[in-house]
């Protein structure tokens, strides 16, 4: 088997607290864009001199697949989305028949002409869950398919999951791990690491960001950059790289607080896991275990860790890139003398 090689550093210690982790990390970052590294090291720097550094909450966590079946007309349709409402417990119980870690949260719906898209969600413990939840789904399927002798089968993913497209669903319904990253920075701290002003800040996060995003048509996203540290932190500890389409959709806030500046990234669509395919390859194993990580044993809140990880240095690199947009020059500056380098 052949390798792409692809440039790796590690940046930080970031400093982190919240409701799954707290303590200083070091971070592996994958990219070929070299100014990413000492733009994410300089949030990195920032946060270990505040007070509590990056604050990580953990809202929910959910993998979602969607299946497809075709009913003999709506009327029907509705009736049988009538009854499949009227009690999980069955559909739960065909998908605990596939793996110990999957279970079954909910289930949404949408009917179009005679058509049923069913979105289930799952609890898929430390794994990403692509196919655990691929499974699970298609084990309901087959239940559904038996009960519903009128339904016939059409796809075991019908769009609505939504997997690796942009939509506005995985925001709303949530699919992955939906974490918010939040930092306090003080005037002083602003000018001393990021040669700006949290005033500045602020203005430029409402005009670039979420002005910007809506001139452009964004859904569900308003951020400056979430995709490049999503993608170095996904080839850097295995993950399918593919899932930064719906990840990036992230919505980055900023505010001034007493004269500080508060600033957060939440990200609804995180997919991410530290076990599964990709986790067994060597360089995998020794950067989880740089993050702290034992990848001998599995605890439970393992995927949670790192998907606050890697929250926290999205927020990193979001607040550098916007501090080096508020000075002329400076962004186009760094490229040249880092690249050219």
């Amino acid at each position: 088997m052949k390798f792409a090689n692809v440039p790796m550093k590690n940046i930080g210690p970031i400093k982190i607290s919240g409701n799954v982790l707290k303590g200083e990390f070091k971070i592996p970052l994958a990219t070929f864009e070299s100014p990413l590294w000492p733009s994410v090291d300089r949030g990195a720097r920032l946060s270990t001199y505040t007070d509590s550094g990056i604050s990580i909450t953990v809202v929910d966590d959910r993998m979602t697949r969607s299946v497809l079946f075709e009913a003999p007309d709506a009327l029907t349709a509705v009736e049988i989305i009538n009854e499949i409402n009227k009690d999980h417990n069955p559909l739960a119980e065909a998908a605990s028949t596939t793996s110990n870690y999957v279970k079954l949260k909910d289930v949404n719906s949408q009917i179009i002409g005679n058509l049923i898209f069913l979105r289930f969600s799952f609890e898929t413990g430390n794994a990403a869950g692509h196919n655990m939840c691929t499974l699970a789904a298609e084990a309901i399927m087959n239940y559904l398919l038996e009960r519903f002798p009128s339904l016939s089968y059409e796809s075991i993913s019908g769009n609505y999951c939504t997997d690796k497209k942009v939509s506005a669903v995985n925001g709303i319904l949530g699919r992955g791990k939906y974490i918010i990253a939040e930092i306090t920075v003080s005037k002083e701290l602003c000018g001393k690491f990021l040669k700006t002003t949290p005033e500045r800040l602020v203005q430029l996060n409402i005009r670039k960001n979420l002005l910007g995003s809506l001139v452009s048509g964004s859904v569900r996203s308003a951020n400056a950059h979430v995709a490049n540290m999503l993608l170095a932190f996904y080839l850097a500890t295995g993950q399918d790289a593919a899932n930064i389409v719906e990840g990036s959709q992230a919505i980055t806030f900023a505010e001034i607080k007493g004269g500080d500046l508060y600033f957060t990234v939440t990200l609804p669509n995180l997919i991410l896991g530290t076990i599964g395919n990709g986790k067994n390859l060597d360089f995998v194993k020794d950067n989880l275990e740089l993050m702290g990580f034992d990848v001998n044993t599995s605890d439970e809140l393992d995927a949670k860790k790192l998907a606050g990880l890697c929250a926290a240095t999205v927020l990193c690199g979001e607040l550098s890139l916007l501090a080096a947009q508020t000075n002329q020059g400076e962004l186009m500056d760094a490229h040249k003398r880092i690249e050219r380098s």
